[in-house]
């Protein structure tokens, strides 16, 4: 069972299920890397985020700079938001570090619930950010903002276990579900703050529901992160005595998830989604109010990461300056270690060959592998091919357009038609390794990897390509 099967959080039980509330759905991250512009603007982050929402990101932003997202990881085309969460890694019995995969890339729960002495629900201001949770924790501190970060082994044959704040230590059968909501009470003057927290807070009598306080009597409307992680993928090697998965923040308690967030949306439409979306099982397709990306935009929709280290894969140690720090006290900010400092060139993930063969990437276009293809005058398919060989073949054979697809195969034309010219830029979901050359990518499944001629005045498609 995956995305699309989802059951509603356990936080839901206690309270009204029938106060209506709408779900984004984020396809996929819309970028791995220590980013974080609202604790550490500017400069790489102290450690990896899993970054969702508008292709806008960067390491400094704003509410302006949101709106020049071309494309989402999330459905909305209203929210040009960011929302970012530690990345996941497991921790092998020799030390070393490899990330957990994702199931898709992350739900984000809008939750119409009014103070109980004000009916009005707002839609955030567009500069607010906000932070939950504190990365250095290491022990439940029996706060509002302590129970507002959770946790749910996901065991859909099984009996349901309880939630709980820390890192669960049993295997999760069908993953492990991380939950992080945001304060909802805002002081109706700040958009942020110097520790990006005072200018909002939680309800006085539970971190999601109930009366605001009066230094902060602005209810704006509940958001909520949930973030599945395949851990089961590693049920098999678990080692010692606890579970073997840690933040990359360095916590393996567990108590150190935070969340970030900012606001990137159209606030008068999510104004009017908070006043007439009233599903009560959160369908975002029922909610007249929003449009929609299609699936294909919010699947593609990458940017390229600036900072030149290795995220994934096997490593000797997390990225940045986080060896593990297990608590109880908390975590302590260590430096001097030899991770990059600087943010660099972004890093494509195509492969350039606009000097060495005088063709330039155009992007990756959905393909019809059952009917009239993105190119279909020529092909040619083999266990070694790469970005070279194929164009080689293309050109040889007098064509101006090559395409890869499935690792293995090229297609060759000399036109193509204006629909079927790629929507998403850089990759789109072309990252399929290439069956000649594992460190170049070779299209999808049914997505083609586009280049094209352009002799001696190259240039490869700048990303974002064609504005939503």
């Amino acid at each position: 069972m995956r995305a699309g099967t989802r059951h509603l959080p356990l936080i839901f039980s206690c309270l009204e299920l029938a106060q209506a509330f709408f779900k984004v759905p984020c396809s996929n991250p819309l970028v791995v890397e220590r980013a974080d512009p609202v604790v550490q603007p500017g400069i790489p982050a102290s450690h990896v985020h899993t970054i969702m929402g508008g292709s806008g990101f960067g390491f400094t932003m704003d509410y302006n700079q949101t709106q020049e997202s071309q494309c989402s990881s999330c459905s909305a085309t209203a929210d040009k938001s960011n929302y970012w969460i530690p990345s996941l890694y497991y921790q092998a019995e020799n030390g070393s570090f490899t990330p957990v995969p994702q199931n898709g890339g992350a739900l984000i729960y809008y939750l119409q619930r009014p103070d109980p002495n004000n009916d009005t629900v707002l839609a955030p201001p567009k500069d607010l950010r906000m932070v939950a949770g504190n990365p250095m924790d290491r022990k439940f501190k029996d706060t509002l903002e302590a129970e507002a970060r959770s946790y749910a082994c996901l065991d859909y044959e099984g009996p349901a276990k309880p939630e709980t704040n820390g890192f669960p230590n049993y295997n999760c059968p069908n993953g492990l579900r991380t939950q992080v909501f945001f304060p909802s009470c805002w002081d109706g003057t700040n958009y942020d703050s110097a520790d990006h927290k005072s200018h909002m807070a939680y309800p006085n009598q539970t971190y999601n529901a109930g009366p605001c306080p009066e230094s902060h009597p602005v209810k704006i409307v509940s958001i909520f992160i949930e973030v599945i992680w395949q851990t089961e993928d590693f049920a098999d090697s678990w080692y010692g005595g606890s579970q073997p998965f840690v933040w990359s923040n360095g916590d393996k308690t567990g108590y150190g998830l935070h969340g970030d967030f900012i606001n990137g949306w159209n606030v008068p439409v999510l104004q009017e989604a908070i006043d007439t979306c009233d599903d009560s099982g959160g369908d975002i397709t029922k909610c007249a109010a929003l449009t929609l990306y299609d699936n294909a935009v919010t699947e593609g929709c990458l940017l390229e990461p600036s900072i030149e280290e290795e995220v994934g894969g096997w490593l000797e140690a997390l990225p940045g300056c986080n060896p593990v720090q297990p608590g109880p006290d908390d975590a302590k900010a260590t430096k001097n270690c030899s991770a990059p400092t600087e943010i660099g060139k972004p890093q494509h993930y195509y492969t350039d060959m606009t000097e060495s063969l005088g063709w330039a990437w155009i992007g990756c276009a959905r393909d019809n592998a059952n009917g009239e293809r993105v190119l279909s005058e020529s092909s040619s398919s083999g266990d070694d091919m790469t970005v070279q060989k194929c164009i080689q073949t293309c050109e040889a054979d007098g064509y101006t357009y090559a395409g890869l697809e499935y690792a293995r195969e090229c297609f060759c034309g000399n036109s193509i038609e204006a629909e079927k010219m790629p929507s998403v830029a850089p990759m789109g979901k072309c990252l399929h390794p290439c069956s000649g050359d594992s460190s170049q990518n070779c299209g999808g499944a049914a997505y083609i990897g586009l280049y094209q001629a352009c002799g001696s005045s190259c240039e490869n498609l700048q990303y974002p390509a064609v504005p939503y």
